[in-house]
């Protein structure tokens, strides 16, 4: 294997984790609900994922176990924001810090451990392709798992009527509730769904990514991947353009530390983070207005009840 396959397979696993989540994050946003608590919620699913594998020394396990918290966690915060109306902003933010606190107590006892590497799917023949065989042909089932999410997500969206009708919710929920649609209960849904994508992409960076746990290693990935669902203009599709990119932005600062340019180690750490920026900024200059305000893009943007 040449350097620059190895290089794609890396920017592949490194954006499998940041498309589940944001994938998600697209979901409960449709709704007209904003959830800052994905940083939280992959936490939790990383830290209950990789304690349940090594517990039970069962990978399907430890990854039921990491969708699980991720649901549980998006369920607190459904209850706050549907149940007692509390703000979503702050509810969010108090979500992140409380996965990020737990997550640490939960995965104290496993600090050191390791895990297997999962096997991945080898097609015969097609995996022997040069270059593109290994990058599309032998991956693991959650990179397949990934790309076959996004491709329900915007079919569920775009051509059922369950789709439509949460995203009419979002748009205009007073407008939703007169009509009689069922606005708390599809709302609710659609959170719990983000959370359990949370807790998978936390899952994968535990059992596949890092095969390890440590505290804080979601590293700001929950933040980038809200920042995703911007960048996408909340298109499903876009999404997994821009997971890509961000992956690749990612590990290119690796590999550029790895190589010495004579760039301080910390400005190249900053790279993914200002390509979000830049990212955010562009598409901001491209409809002339302000990203994330009500309105703006269609984003289906519907303050607190």
């Amino acid at each position: 294997m040449t350097t620059f396959e190895a290089i794609l397979l890396t920017i592949v696993t490194a954006s499998t984790p940041l498309l589940i989540a944001a994938m998600g994050e697209l979901v409960t946003e449709r709704s007209g609900v904003l959830n800052l608590g994905v940083e939280g919620m992959m936490a939790m699913g990383a830290a209950c994922s990789f304690a349940a594998a090594v517990t039970f020394d069962s990978t399907l396990l430890g990854v039921a176990a990491g969708i699980v918290a991720g649901a549980l966690m998006a369920a607190l915060f459904a209850l706050l924001v549907l149940g007692f109306a509390a703000n979503q902003t702050g509810s969010g933010l108090a979500l992140t810090i409380l996965g990020l606190g737990l997550s640490g107590l939960i995965g104290a006892p496993f600090v050191g451990a390791r895990r297997d590497p999962i096997a991945p799917v080898d097609i015969p023949g097609l995996s022997d392709i040069p270059v593109v065989g290994r990058l599309l042909f032998e991956q693991d089932l959650f990179v397949y798992a990934s790309i076959a999410l996004t491709v329900l997500v915007a079919l569920y969206l775009g051509r059922t009527r369950s789709g439509l009708m949460l995203r009419s919710i979002g748009e205009n929920h007073t407008s939703a509730n007169a009509l009689g649609l069922p606005v708390l209960s599809t709302r609710f849904r659609a959170i719990l769904f983000g959370g359990a994508c949370a807790g998978l992409a936390g899952a994968y960076l535990a059992l596949v990514y890092t095969r390890f746990w440590s505290p804080g290693m979601t590293a700001g990935r929950g933040w980038i991947a809200l920042a995703l669902v911007v960048f996408a203009a909340w298109r499903p599709g876009w999404v997994l353009v821009g997971a890509y990119i961000f992956g690749a932005a990612t590990v290119l600062q690796l590999h550029a530390q790895a190589a010495q340019f004579g760039v301080p180690s910390q400005l190249l750490s900053a790279v993914p983070y200002l390509a979000t920026i830049l990212a955010l900024l562009l598409l901001s200059l491209r409809h002339g207005r302000a990203i994330g305000t009500p309105g703006s893009l269609g984003v289906p943007f519907v303050p607190d009840r």
